[in-house]
C-alpha cells in the first residue's frame, strides 16, 4: 500500500476558510483563523490541555449501557472504563446513513482512533476514540440512501423510509422494505461476510427491532471492534439532562449569544468567507419535540421575548420547566451541537470534515460563552482509495488523480489527445502557436487603424481559435475510435475516483471497500490517518 499527498485543492468546491484553516501555521499571529480556532491542527499542543471537568462516573455508566446493547466488544467497554478513571476523549461523529453511509464515516472514526493513539504516546495520559451518532436531526431523505458501485453505474439505493412528521431520524424503525434493499445491497458486494453484519444490524433479531440509530451503532461497534471505539447516541433522556447545562444556558442567554453570533458571522465575511450557519434575527440555537407529535420543531425568538415553535407559544421559564422535566424534549441545532458534546464528554479534541471545521469558526462564541474555552479541532482523513487494477490503468495511461476529476468524456479527450502521434502532435501545437502570435499581432495593428476594426479583429479570431481548438478535438476523437480501450479506462477511472463528478468518499459507501478488502482495511485507514499530509491522501490499496 502506498500513499500520495495532494494539496486539499485537488478537490472542487473546498471553501476558503478550511483551506485557511489548514494551512494556519504558515499565517501571521493576528490572522483571523488564529483567533477564531486557537490551536493549529498539525502542532499537537492539544495533547496537553488540562482535562475539561465532566462527571465521568456517570458518563461511563450510561455508555456502559449502550455499548452493550451494540454489542461491542471488550475492547470499547474496556475504554470506557479508562474514560471512568479518568482518560480523555477524541470524538468524532456522522449522521446515521443507511448501512454506515459514505466513505468519509469510515475516514472519520479512522482519524479517531489515529488521533487518541498518538496523544496517549505523546502526553502519557490515557485518549480514547469515540463516534458521536447525530441522530436527532429530522432530514430522512438525507439518510436514507447508500451508494454502491456495479460494473459500470453508482446504484444509489433507498429503503423507501416513510414517517408522517419530521421527527428525529435516529428513532425511525425500517420496515420490511429493508429486506429488499438488503438483498440488492448482498449482490452489489457479492455476499461478502460485511453483508451478514448489515443484515444483522438492520433486520429484526427475535424481539430486537433496530431503528437507524441502533443499526448504525451495532455496524460501527462492529466494524471498529478492535480499535475500541466508543459509540453514543445522545438523544436519550439520561444524556440530556447530563447536558441540560448547556441548553438552559441557551435559553437564558438567548438574545446575548444571538447578538454574537452575528457579530461572529459579520466577522466572517468581512475577512472574506462566508457563515457556514445563517443566523437570523428571531432564530434560535434550539428545537423543541412536540409532546403530542413528536415532531421537531425549530425554536424561534421574536422580538417580543417569547418563543415559539409551531403553533405554540412559550416564556422562557415554560421551557427551563420542560427542560427539568423532559431534557430529552429540547435539542442543539448544528452550532450549540458540538457546545452540547463537550458539556458531556471530556473531549481533548474533535474531528471534523470541511463543512464541520468551518461551523467551528462560529461556534467558537458559544464555547467560549457557555464553557469558557474552545475544543481543537483537528482534520479527518481526506483520501481516494485506489484499487490495484484502476492503478494499473492509470499508471499504463499516466493519470494522476487530479486528471482524473472530471468528465468520463473530458477525460477520454486527453487521452486521445495523448495518444496522438507525435508529428501530429508538433504540427497542431506549431500551427496553434503560430495562429495565435498572428493574431495577436493583427488585432493590435488594426486596432490602431479603427477601434471598430479591433474589436471586430477579436470576435474574428476567437472564432478561429475555436476551430483551432476544434479541430483538436476532432483528431483527439479520430485516436478514441481507433483505441476503443481509451474511453473504457476513462470511464473506470471516473467511476471509481470520481463518481458522479463527486470525490469518492463522499459517495462510495464504506462498506463497498470492506466488502472487497476486508476487516484489515480498518486498521490500514488507521495508519493512514496518521499521515500528517494536510491535503488529501491517494492511497493505493
Amino acid at each position: 500500500m502506498s500513499v500520495e499527498c495532494f494539496p486539499i485543492t485537488v478537490l472542487p468546491h473546498v471553501t476558503q476558510i478550511y483551506r485557511d484553516y489548514l494551512t494556519m501555521g504558515d499565517k501571521p499571529a493576528d490572522a483571523a483563523v488564529r483567533r477564531w480556532y486557537g490551536a493549529e491542527p498539525f502542532a499537537g499542543r492539544w495533547m496537553h490541555n488540562p482535562p475539561p471537568a465532566v462527571d465521568t462516573a456517570r458518563l461511563a455508566d450510561e455508555l456502559h449501557r449502550q455499548n452493550v446493547a451494540f454489542g461491542a466488544d471488550a475492547a470499547a467497554l474496556a475504554n470506557i472504563e479508562k474514560l471512568r478513571a479518568g482518560a480523555r476523549a477524541v470524538v468524532t461523529g456522522q449522521q446515521v446513513v443507511l448501512m454506515g453511509g459514505p466513505l468519509l464515516t469510515l475516514l472519520k472514526a479512522a482519524s479517531a482512533v489515529a488521533r487518541a493513539r498518538e496523544a496517549t504516546r505523546a502526553s502519557g495520559v490515557e485518549h480514547v476514540p469515540m463516534f458521536w451518532l447525530a441522530t436527532e436531526d429530522h432530514d430522512l431523505a438525507e439518510v436514507d440512501q447508500v451508494s454502491l458501485l456495479s460494473k459500470t453505474t453508482v446504484e444509489t439505493l433507498h429503503a423507501g423510509l416513510r414517517v408522517h412528521r419530521p421527527v428525529p431520524v435516529g428513532g425511525v424503525v425500517p420496515g420490511p422494505e429493508m429486506e429488499q434493499v438488503l438483498e440488492r445491497a448482498s449482490e452489489l458486494l457479492e455476499y461478502a461476510p460485511v453483508t451478514e453484519w448489515l443484515r444483522e444490524c438492520y433486520l429484526p433479531q427475535g424481539d430486537r427491532k433496530p431503528t437507524l440509530a441502533s443499526a448504525f451503532g451495532r455496524l460501527m461497534a462492529r466494524i471498529f471492534a478492535d480499535q475500541g471505539l466508543i459509540v453514543i447516541d445522545a438523544s436519550s433522556r439520561e444524556f440530556h439532562a447530563m447536558g441540560a447545562g448547556t441548553l438552559r444556558y441557551a435559553i437564558e442567554h438567548a438574545d446575548e449569544l444571538q447578538s454574537e453570533l452575528i457579530t461572529r458571522s459579520e466577522e466572517l465575511v468581512s475577512e472574506g468567507y462566508h457563515a457556514q450557519v445563517m443566523v437570523a434575527e428571531g432564530a434560535s440555537l434550539l428545537f423543541l419535540l412536540d409532546e403530542g407529535t413528536g415532531e421537531r420543531v425549530a425554536l424561534r425568538r421574536p422580538s417580543d421575548g417569547q418563543w415559539k415553535a409551531g403553533g405554540h407559544v412559550y416564556s422562557s421559564e415554560d421551557l427551563i420547566a420542560i427542560l427539568e422535566r423532559s431534557p430529552e424534549r429540547l435539542s442543539p441545532n448544528a452550532l450549540l451541537r458540538p457546545v452540547f458534546q463537550d458539556t458531556l464528554l471530556p473531549t481533548a479534541a474533535y474531528i471534523g470534515g470541511p463543512a464541520e471545521v468551518a461551523y467551528f469558526a462560529q461556534s467558537a462564541v458559544l464555547y467560549q460563552r457557555i464553557l469558557g474555552r474552545t475544543t481543537p479541532v483537528l482534520p479527518r482523513l481526506s483520501a481516494t482509495l485506489i484499487e490495484p487494477a484502476i492503478a494499473a490503468v492509470m499508471d499504463k495511461d499516466e493519470i494522476q488523480l487530479p486528471d482524473a476529476m472530471t468528465t468520463p468524456d473530458e477525460l477520454a479527450q486527453r487521452l486521445g489527445a495523448r495518444a496522438m502521434p507525435i508529428p501530429l502532435k508538433r504540427k497542431l501545437a506549431a500551427v496553434g502557436s503560430a495562429l495565435e502570435t498572428e493574431l495577436d499581432a493583427l488585432t493590435e495593428y488594426l486596432g490602431g487603424m479603427d477601434v471598430s476594426l479591433g474589436k471586430s479583429a477579436e470576435v474574428s479570431g476567437a472564432k478561429m481559435l475555436y476551430q483551432m481548438n476544434r479541430l483538436r478535438r476532432m483528431a483527439a476523437t479520430y485516436e478514441l475510435q481507433k483505441e476503443a480501450s481509451l474511453r473504457k479506462h476513462a470511464e473506470a477511472i471516473t467511476l471509481n475516483v470520481f463518481p458522479d463528478g463527486n470525490p469518492q468518499e463522499r459517495v462510495l459507501a464504506g462498506v463497498w471497500f470492506l466488502a472487497r478488502y476486508g476487516e484489515g482495511l480498518v486498521e490500514r485507514l488507521v495508519g493512514v490517518a496518521g499521515n500528517q499530509c494536510p491535503g488529501h491522501l491517494v492511497v493505493r490499496l
